[in-house]
């Protein structure tokens, strides 16, 4: 399996344990009386599972993203240089008359 497929599908898996204790920690501590309305419903563990899947899509996104920014370059030197480039501003751009004429009727 590629290294780069490996890579994703193990940060999915983290980020839906990670959402998954999120949605632990929600229903345990009642947030907005979830677990008063899980408890209580006949579609309590459907929406527990939308709950979950939902917040699983955004923290395997999340933890994916992070992964691949922390991925490190190797970086061999060869690079360009940051001296800065001189141009002269001083010095006039001739404008021909046609340009001119053009210019000013469009501008209308």
């Amino acid at each position: 399996m590629p290294k780069l497929i490996r890579m994703y599908i193990v940060n999915v898996l983290i980020g839906y344990g990670i959402a998954a204790a999120f949605v632990a920690m929600l229903l345990y501590f009642d947030i907005a009386n979830l677990w008063h309305l899980v408890t209580h419903s006949s579609s309590g563990l459907l929406a527990v599972f939308v709950l979950w899947f939902a917040n699983g899509i955004v923290f395997a996104g999340v933890q994916f993203a992070i992964a691949v920014m922390r991925m490190k370059d190797d970086d061999d030197g060869n690079g360009g240089k940051r001296a800065p480039i001189r141009v002269d501003m001083t010095r006039m751009v001739p404008v021909r008359e046609e340009a001119k004429a053009k210019n000013s009727l469009t501008r209308r």
